[in-house]
């Protein structure tokens, strides 16, 4: 009789499948993970606000508080990462080659590098746009005027390509002088040996922010691209894509919810479905991944919400002072927004 009932459910769209899913096996990286016990996480070798060493050495940045809830989530434990910082140019191949588990550092999400670099990206982590830093002494007020310019850019990023596209379409002649690495770009850009530099307008801030005399120079306000940023897998690993992606939509639910790393134990006693779901308290959904009922829980615990990890690394009141704008929820006029746990 319940097979019956079960199998007149199922036809009618009725059953709570996710409550009869089995669990899964641990696929190759999350078996490999959880074998050295430690999630291996591709980072830059430095953009303030994303990822960069404090004093002690210790990674700080949004990219790395991704990291640590993603290790939380499948190790229970944050401290548990191997950095492997990497260049521009070296950070695909990195992780391609199966040198880190997974590369979560400014990476833009762009068609060529789903399809055709074996790689899958998992979600947007934060929207953000090139623009142009620049002295105020040269008292220029748009990108436009930049005619005949030395501009420092990366080597192998999108901000190279954007910018070659920019000025091609504007019909702007200018000098590219091109770096490995952005410090070394940012020190070039400092020496004077270029008038401007191209990248990330959050990273110009960070930048801006980190110069003796920030006054001295301007962000102009022409956004030339799209840079949705995205934490990056290898193809051919579903189990490990699905732990990368939902975790990271675990920290978008909790900040929707009002859970922090600070009250989430607090929420345990939640009778709210959504909370219950999202901390393990009831269903299946860690399993469906191979992963404990309370990955989120761990996640949260780890890292805090996606608000907190943001006002905390790149918010108005850290040195690089940006407004959430389009990485605000979807509740608040923002572009961030995570599918249902259920």
């Amino acid at each position: 009789m319940k097979a019956f009932l079960l199998a007149v459910a199922l036809a009618a769209g009725l059953a709570p499948l996710a409550a009869e899913a089995q669990p899964q096996s641990a696929g190759p990286t999350l078996a490999a993970v959880r074998q050295r016990d430690l999630l291996v996480c591709g980072t830059s070798t430095g953009a303030a606000g994303f990822s960069l060493p404090d004093s002690r050495g210790e990674y700080r940045g949004l990219d790395n508080d991704l990291c640590r809830a993603l290790a939380g989530a499948v190790l229970g434990d944050a401290a548990k990462i191997r950095w492997v910082p990497l260049t521009t140019t070296a950070r695909l191949p990195a992780l391609q080659s199966g040198q880190i588990d997974v590369l979560i550092r400014t990476v833009t999400w762009t068609q060529s590098r789903d399809t055709a670099n074996g790689l899958n990206f998992t979600g947007v982590s934060f929207y953000d746009g090139q623009g142009f830093l620049l002295r105020t002494s040269l008292g220029l007020k748009s990108a436009l005027e930049l005619v005949g310019a030395s501009i420092c850019v990366v080597a192998g990023s999108t901000n190279e390509l954007n910018l070659t596209d920019w000025a091609r379409t504007n019909k702007i002649d200018y000098r590219p002088v091109v770096f490995e690495q952005n410090d070394e770009a940012r020190r070039s850009y400092l020496a004077g040996r270029c008038d401007a530099y191209s990248t990330d307008a959050s990273q110009l801030a960070g930048l801006r922010a980190s110069f003796p005399h920030p006054e001295e120079h301007v962000i102009l306000p022409e956004i030339i691209s799209k840079e949705p940023h995205s934490p990056v897998v290898r193809h051919g690993d579903d189990q490990w894509f699905d732990i990368v992606r939902w975790s990271f939509f675990a920290l978008l639910t909790a900040e929707e919810l009002g859970i922090t790393q600070a009250n989430v134990d607090s929420f345990l006693t939640s009778q709210n479905p959504e909370v219950r779901r999202l901390l393990g308290l009831v269903g299946d959904h860690g399993p469906l991944m191979g992963l404990d009922r309370r990955w989120a829980y761990w996640a949260i615990k780890a890292a805090g919400n996606y608000g907190e990890i943001f006002e905390r690394n790149l918010g108005m009141a850290t040195t690089v002072g940006l407004r959430r704008g389009l990485n605000d929820l979807w509740t608040r006029g923002g572009l961030m927004y995570a599918p249902p746990i259920r």
